[in-house]
């Protein structure tokens, strides 16, 4: 037996290791995963992704078990799937139930619990499936009790918080009742009925309540209980467990194969277990219309609740589940893939919530099956570079310059046989990580290019440094603001390649802080620079494509100008849902929290009394100065109540930049709500509240150029509301930018 067990063993990781080499990603979930474990957020995983019909991906990762002995995590893991129970075994005998003909959704549930609520209650099972039947989430377990019956009884007399269909709360009650619904029209325990209509015809013989000693061995422990019991093969679900192990909301354990086999059936329609039709039913939106949190019979479709879903794969029309063990899986018809993450996060000791993990495993797999934003430099990489076979390439890029699988794009042109003559790199150099002005030329080492400096001698490339080039070729990552300075470089290079007849290339990319928000100040034409070339506003909404386009058809340039439009990015997208990978487009902006705060805290960095966190590990997520009282400041901003943002004082010391080496104080900014956060308001809030508190310590003048309007200057510099000032010309861009737009 244990010689047949090592076979098996071999068997299921040569097919893991055949699996990994032929799906996409793997190396990024692969760093995904290992990273939560070294970080402690799991204790180990098994992760099994379905796609067109075959299982693609199969590893166990990390430890099944750390407490008592250490034990290596294997595939055949059985977990406890915690509210994965919902769906599994509850749900799937409803849905059995319905196919019978037994109930429909909106039917009352004293229809067959004749003494739920005392016999009168507006609750349907839809209310229950959905989770919106008022109920709070679960029943009281102080002072302990026992016994299946006992738990029935206390949810049927439970009285819900409010009204049905006006709240989700997720609710361990609504699916307690349902389990006993299942009783009475089965004729038997729940894990009885559900392992007669769904384990046992589908081949699941790992899964299944109250799991028998001679699995015991392969199953995750999970928490440690104030005795020194670790549960193992015991639900860890309290009240589940008081009521005998058998619930409708928990109890059920099982493996990645075995659920895997649970979700192709789902994605087949039913396959003999269910009709089709009845999948559809309950798998699409059935919660009360105009509500937030939208849930399917049972499934999760689109809640507080579904960061499993990731960033890619669709709302409304994607379907799974999550289990507070660690447990989770997500399912997309349109591409037919599944994913299926499960973890121990409880084991020895419970953890926070692995939403993130859960979101990053789910939006790597949603990208390699096609999802997300394709950039103009992905795009070219499918067609070959066709686009630029027999052409002389100057290419202006910097390390942002990579594929969706990080590969640089210098290097995916010279490996298609595309003849790259020279590279040009902007501010902060080819490899983005110069932070000073006169940033010399250089030479790939890789490909032995010269790489001419737009940030040295000249910020235009010259006769000289185009010489032998018939095309060039402009890609890197913008963030969309005003006095980012890639823009620059790209306008200048577009009027040389205009001036010289040389074909000009925008390969776009996403703008990080999405195409909608649109926001002064405008920078007035009088003060045109490296730090503002044209008259934009703070944050103008555009990519970098669309905003060549507006230059070239606004500034008559004339410019043989050629998008490499992408696909599959709209314009209300943030860039972490693009699906592309995160590179620094600077040294000081390191995230996209620092980019959306960027705007509003860098309009007044040329003061050099005053710091925006640069020398520290959170610019742009701090301001500070030798002046500045940060209790006081971080009370008065508050005060403001500036949407999106909250404020706390802080201290820090920069190592370089404004004021290095000084003990600050000032405040630390933390984004809540980046949808209804403002650069400008922030900005014009912080402005005024220096000016207010700290009179005469900040030269608005100096920040001319940063700031951009001035009649935003003119009402700082006589403690006015700057507000109104900032929107001028706004309405106006609008109109004009319209003409320029590529994508919806």
């Amino acid at each position: 037996m244990k010689l047949a067990r090592l076979f098996a063993a071999i068997l299921v990781l040569s097919a893991v290791s055949a699996n990994a080499q032929s799906f996409p990603g793997v190396s990024e979930l692969d760093s995904t995963i290992n990273q939560a474990i070294r970080e402690d957020k799991i204790p180990g995983a098994v992760l099994l992704i379905g796609h067109d019909g075959k299982v693609v991906y199969r590893k166990a990762y990390g430890e099944r078990s750390q407490a008592p002995t250490h034990e290596p995590m294997t595939v055949d893991t059985v977990f406890d799937i915690a509210s994965l129970t919902k769906i599994v075994a509850t749900t799937s005998a409803m849905m059995s139930l319905y196919d019978e003909g037994r109930f429909a959704p909106d039917d009352l549930v004293t229809k067959y619990l004749p003494e739920f609520q005392g016999g009168r209650s507006p609750i349907t099972i839809r209310d229950l499936m959905t989770h919106y039947s008022g109920f709070r989430g679960d029943l009281d377990l102080d002072p302990v009790w026992s016994g299946y019956d006992t738990g029935i009884h206390r949810a049927l007399i439970d009285k819900p918080t409010g009204p049905p269909k006006t709240k989700f709360v997720y609710s361990d009650i609504n699916f307690i009742l349902l389990g006993e619904i299942i009783h009475r029209l089965s004729g038997l325990p729940e894990n009885e009925y559900v392992r007669k209509i769904l384990f046992t015809p589908l081949g699941m013989t790992d899964t299944g309540y109250l799991p028998n000693a001679g699995v015991r061995a392969r199953i995750a422990p999970t928490e440690q209980q104030k005795d020194g019991e670790i549960l193992r093969g015991v639900v860890h679900d309290p009240t589940a467990r008081f009521m005998g192990g058998v619930a409708g909301h928990a109890g059920v354990f099982s493996t990645a194969d075995d659920l895997a086999k649970f979700c192709q059936m789902i994605l087949d329609g039913g396959k003999g277990i269910f009709k089709p039709s009845t999948v559809q039913l309950f798998t699409t939106p059935a919660s009360p219309p105009g509500m937030a949190d939208v849930r399917g019979l049972g499934w999760d479709v689109d809640s507080r609740y579904s960061g499993n879903r990731g960033n890619l794969f669709p709302a409304g029309t994607t379907f799974g589940h999550t289990g507070f063990t660690g447990t989770s899986f997500w399912i997309d018809p349109a591409s037919k893939t599944y994913v299926i993450l499960l973890a121990n996060s409880v084991h020895p000791h419970a953890r926070t919530a692995i939403t993130p993990l859960r979101r990053a495993v789910a939006t790597i797999v949603a990208k390699s099956v096609g999802y997300g934003t394709r950039a103009g430099l992905d795009v070219l990489v499918g067609d070959h570079f066709r686009e630029f076979q027999g052409k002389k390439v100057g290419l202006i890029t910097n390390q942002t310059g990579v594929d969706r699988e990080g590969r640089r794009n210098v290097d995916l042109m010279k490996q298609a046989g595309v003849e790259v003559v020279a590279l040009f790199s902007p501010e902060h150099g080819f490899a983005g990580v110069e932070d000073r002005p006169g940033i010399a030329n250089a030479t790939d080492p890789a490909t032995g290019l010269r790489i001419w400096s737009l940030y040295g001698t000249t910020t235009r490339p010259t006769p000289e440094m185009l010489k032998g080039i018939d095309t060039l070729v402009f890609d890197m990552q913008d963030i969309g603001v005003r006095f980012y300075t890639y823009e620059s470089t790209m306008l200048y290079a577009m009027q040389e390649a205009a001036k010289a007849g040389i074909r000009f290339y925008v390969l776009d990319r996403p703008n990080p802080l999405t195409g909608n928000h649109v926001e002064g100040p405008m920078l007035d034409p009088d003060q045109l620079s490296f730090i503002g070339a044209f008259p934009l506003p703070l944050r103008h909404g555009l990519t970098i494509g669309e905003l060549a386009r507006l230059e070239n058809g606004e500034l008559k340039l004339g410019a043989d100008l050629h998008i490499v439009e992408m696909t599959g990015w709209k314009r209300a997208q943030w860039f972490d849902a693009t699906g592309q990978p995160w590179v620094n487009p600077s040294p000081n902006i390191r995230n996209l929290n620092e980019a959306i705060l960027y705007p509003g805290l860098a309009l007044l960095e040329s003061s050099a009394n005053y710091s925006v966190g640069r020398g520290t590990d959170t610019p742009f997520e701090q301001i500070g100065a030798d002046w500045i009282n940060g209790p006081e400041l971080a009370k008065y901003l508050t005060s403001r109540g500036i949407p999106g943002i909250k404020f706390r004082p802080a201290e820090f010391t920069p190592t370089s930049s404004n004021l290095s080496g000084k003990r600050l104080q000032g405040v630390g900014l933390e984004l809540t709500d980046r949808e209804s956060f403002s650069a400008t308001r922030l900005g014009i809030e912080l402005a005024g509240a220096l000016g207010k508190l700290y009179p005469g310590k900040i030269d608005w003048t100096v920040n001319r150029k940063l700031i951009g309007s001035s009649g935003v200057v003119k009402a700082l510099s006589a403690g006015q509301d700057a507000s109104q000032p900032a929107n001028t010309g706004v309405t106006e861009f609008l109109a004009i930018r319209s003409k320029y737009l590529i994508y919806q």
